[in-house]
């Protein structure tokens, strides 16, 4: 490894990292029968080895760990081949340093010697701490980065392997085996498990590894994530493995394990890998997936110029800066609409609809900047040509995806010129959800720092410095999801985008009226004064039973409960759907009703007539 490289304990803190997947998986898939010693392939074919290395960091990876989780004296005696204890675990380390190069982490894996619920006794333990030495040792003399010991389950084991890593002044990981039932193979309740591996100081990061696929690891993961402050690693099977033709195989795809991985990472995982049955595909389409994420890219640092700031320009108070902004901050709600700028050049149909919601006496339209990283005419320019054309405000959401700092203050700017007011700022969706994943995601900033990079064109500076003057008075509207998995963490981000400037928000579409309700009053809470900004409730009517499953399980940030799901079943006839989701609609905006400032309807599949009855 690079001497100028983090250890990769601190890399972990500073960013989530994609580690590999399964050594044995890609063993058997060359050809090797199960009934080899796949560890003494370090010796005999290391070429082999080489290549799955070389696959998973060609994937994407940046920590790879090395064959020999079973490399030690407990297990290579079946095989007689307990003499070479130290020579193929050195071996195994070296063909992984040589592979990985100066940039990539390679990580020493080491396994229990115990079987299952097996216990420490006279007879075993100096052998037990004699392994462990001795692999460790080869390890390090190997050139590994660190440590990882994999799918334990007995505690005292762990303990005693972990101190002899120290003693060589090694960052590492232990990582326990979990059942669906919330335990360790041994029957420790993994609350316990991860409570007692936090307050072990011979292990600097903590993780789970093997038995579940991602769907129950994902549980397991909300149980625990904030039980311990150590870096937290993932790295579940490839599903639950199914019979056929008398082998086991994994059905999960690459798809579903990148869309869980991504999860992980959300909910506060700093590292995530694949366990048995993943292969160089699932972890290409997961490290494709989390690096596309705000979370994981470091952004530029913005700095915000303070309202109390000595400045030569005049500011705009936020109820001066558009119709919008007016009713926004009067006691009347106000009502938005929100649709889809259309794949065409041709606005005709999507202009037809804007005066349809004219004249029903909505506010405002909103126009989302490439939803679901979808490609569309410019957002900028549907609502430009919006409000020349029809006369009614438009909320332009801008993302961070598509641009570099440069091109968006030029946006923003150019937008202003036109007379476009009110935006909303949004960090967007990774191109990976999108009809083209492979596309670049730029990421320079999250919304925290676009929202200061308007707050500061709002004060007339940009970015560098330069004076703005007149300087922009573009209302600052940024997202909201009161629904999110971790919702502490989303409040924190929330109250950074009300710091950073932000003078309204809007939510993700709400189905659960309780859910916003918490969020507002657990955010007041935090700030210890009411909410200071605005909120408008993202609405949603839905329009059919597959169309409330697609929002729950494909939509990122959307919770859909199970008793709307329920409601929705009910629906005999398309007619039915919509008048189910209506009603839906018309309950949850009645309930939120005092403790919001307005509502943004969404148009469902683009039909204006179904939103526009929700507010009728």
């Amino acid at each position: 490894m690079s001497k100028n490289l983090l250890n990769v304990i601190e890399k972990m803190n500073e960013a989530p990292l994609v580690f590999d997947g399964a050594m044995g998986t890609m063993i058997y898939e060359s050809g090797i029968f199960i009934n080899a010693c796949y560890d003494e392939l370090n010796l005999t074919n290391p070429n082999l080895i080489k290549s799955i290395h070389k696959s998973y960091i060609d994937a994407g990876s940046d920590v790879i760990l090395t064959n020999t989780f079973g490399a030690n004296k407990f297990k290579l005696e079946k095989y007689g081949l307990g003499a070479k204890l130290y020579e193929i675990n050195k071996k195994g380390a070296e063909i992984a340093r040589e592979t990985a190069g100066e940039n990539i982490y390679v990580l020493g894996c080491v396994g229990p010697c115990l079987a299952i619920k097996s216990s420490i006794t006279v007879e075993n333990i100096d052998k037990l701490k004699e392994d462990y030495e001795t692999q460790i040792k080869a390890l390090k003399d190997g050139g590994v980065d660190g440590i990882i010991f994999e799918t334990f389950s007995n505690f005292e084991e762990l303990e005693i392997a972990a101190k002899i890593a120290k003693k060589y002044n090694m960052p590492t990981i232990a990582s326990l085996a979990c059942k669906k039932e919330k335990e360790t193979l041994s029957g420790l309740n993994i609350k316990e498990a991860i409570r007692r591996l936090d307050k072990n100081n011979d292990i600097d990061a903590v993780g789970m590894n093997c038995i579940i696929g991602p769907h129950a690891m994902l549980s397991l993961l909300e149980d625990v994530i904030n039980l311990t402050s150590k870096p937290f690693l993932v790295e579940p099977n490839a599903g639950f493995p199914q019979k056929v033709d008398d082998r086991m195989i994994y059905m999960s795809t690459p798809e579903y394990f990148a869309t869980y991985a991504q999860n992980f990472i959300r909910l506060g995982a700093r590292g995530i890998g694949g366990c048995c049955g993943t292969t160089p595909k699932h972890i290409k389409e997961a490290a494709k997936t989390v690096k596309a994420l705000t979370g994981v890219k470091k952004h530029l640092k913005i700095e915000k110029i303070e309202d109390n700031k000595p400045i030569e320009v005049n500011i705009t108070p936020s109820i001066e800066k558009s119709n919008f902004a007016k009713k926004l901050f009067s006691p009347e709600k106000v009502l938005t609409m929100e649709i889809t700028p259309p794949r065409s050049v041709v606005l005709n149909s999507m202009l037809e609809k804007v005066r349809e919601c004219k004249n029903a006496g909505i506010d405002a339209i909103n126009i989302p900047d490439g939803p679901r990283a979808s490609s569309r005419i410019s957002s900028l320019v549907a609502a430009i040509m919006i409000e020349k054309e029809i006369g009614i405000e438009t909320i332009l959401h801008y993302c961070c995806r598509d641009r570099n700092l440069i091109g968006m203050q030029s946006d923003l700017l150019g937008g202003y010129a036109a007379g476009l007011k009110n935006y909303l700022i949004v960090t967007g969706d990774p191109p990976k959800l999108g009809d083209y994943p492979n596309a670049t995601a730029v990421f320079d900033i999250d919304a925290v720092g676009l929202t200061k990079v308007v707050h500061n064109l709002n004060m007339g500076s940009d970015v560098a410095g330069n004076l703005i003057n007149p300087p922009t008075s573009i209302l600052i509207g940024v997202g909201a999801n009161p629904c999110a998995v971790d919702i502490d963490k989303e409040i924190n981000h929330f109250i950074n985008k009300i710091n950073a400037g932000a003078e309204y928000a809007i939510t993700q579409p709400i189905f659960d009226a309780q859910a916003l309700i918490d969020f507002i009053e657990k955010t007041s809470k935090k700030l210890g004064k009411n909410l200071p900004i605005p909120v408008v409730a993202g609405i949603w009517p839905l329009v059919s039973l597959k169309n409330a499953l697609f929002l729950k399980n494909e939509v990122p940030g959307v919770y859909v409960p199970d008793d709307v799901i329920e409601k929705m079943e009910k629906a005999k006839t398309k007619e039915d759907g919509i008048k189910y989701g209506v009603e839906i609609a018309r309950e949850i905006k009645e309930k939120i009703s005092p403790y919001v400032e307005g509502y943004q309807i969404s148009a469902p599949f683009g039909k204006v007539d179904i939103a526009l009855d929700v507010v009728k």
